[in-house]
């Protein structure tokens, strides 16, 4: 599966959706003097939004969960099988943490607040595009605790179009139902080094490669890096099972 990777020679092309036009209006003229982010289309629903996105063919789509016509929900799986694939951040309010979590199992790159500041916004897009999660810090917590109360990524996948599957069972909380040779949380906890538990840590608690770099000392690529093997030892497909492993291992308290 090829996934688009705007160069720096060409702008990030950005897809909104949002049934109220003062919040594409906000957004449209925050991202509007970002230095090198378009927005390319503009949709008051999910239908509109799916036709636009085919048309247009964004990187980044930022999605209402909750639109008229067709809902964001169902906006996200039409949108995963274009191609090439946008990556999904979905537009929510803090009273949205069931619906955060089923987007989040639905294949979305992550949420964001609607009422984060304009630099979040701006920082958000450029990491969705560079294919990192966006999980914005004052939800984080509270998602990843509604995943783990309600048995998170059960069927050992982490997000439609991940590309992978795993034939054993809550990969990310422990479960090993039909697998009794899988290996439970703090054993994958263990396979990681030091330096890796440090930014699995900073991980869940929602920050982007480059504040984890910023706060470690190191460069984005060794984030990027690290983040990789985190994925492959944890037997984790995603950064938001990551984060739920870290919480469920007591790794962030």
């Amino acid at each position: 599966m090829t996934e688009l990777s705007p160069s720096d020679h060409h702008p990030i092309r950005v897809l909104l959706a949002d049934d109220e036009e003062m919040i594409r209006h906000g957004v449209r003229l925050i991202l509007r003097h970002a230095e090198g982010i378009e927005v390319v289309g503009e949709a008051k629903n999910g239908e509109d939004a799916v036709r636009v996105a085919t048309e247009t063919l964004p990187d980044v789509a930022l999605i209402d969960i909750r639109m008229p016509v067709l809902d964001g929900l169902a906006t996200i799986e039409r949108l995963l099988v274009l191609r090439p694939r946008p990556q999904v951040v979905m537009l929510t309010t803090f009273g949205d943490e069931e619906n955060v979590t089923r987007a989040l199992r639905s294949g979305a790159t992550g949420f964001l607040l609607k009422d984060e500041g304009p630099q979040e916004l701006i920082s958000a897009v450029r990491a969705a595009a560079s294919g990192d999660a966006v999980l914005s810090p004052g939800v984080t917590g509270t998602v990843i605790h509604r995943m783990l109360d309600s048995g998170p990524m059960a069927d050992g996948g982490g997000t439609r179009g991940a590309g992978a599957s795993h034939p054993s069972s809550g990969s990310a909380n422990g479960n090993s139902s039909g697998n009794g040779n899988a290996p439970g949380p703090e054993q994958r906890l263990a396979a990681l080094t030091g330096r890796e538990r440090d930014v699995l840590a900073l991980l869940g608690r929602g920050l982007a490669n480059m504040e984890i770099g910023r706060q470690l000392g190191i460069g984005v690529g060794t984030v990027k890096t690290h983040v990789s093997a985190i994925l492959e030892k944890t037997d984790t497909e995603s950064r938001v099972q990551a984060a739920v492993l870290a919480y469920r291992t007591g790794l962030l308290s």
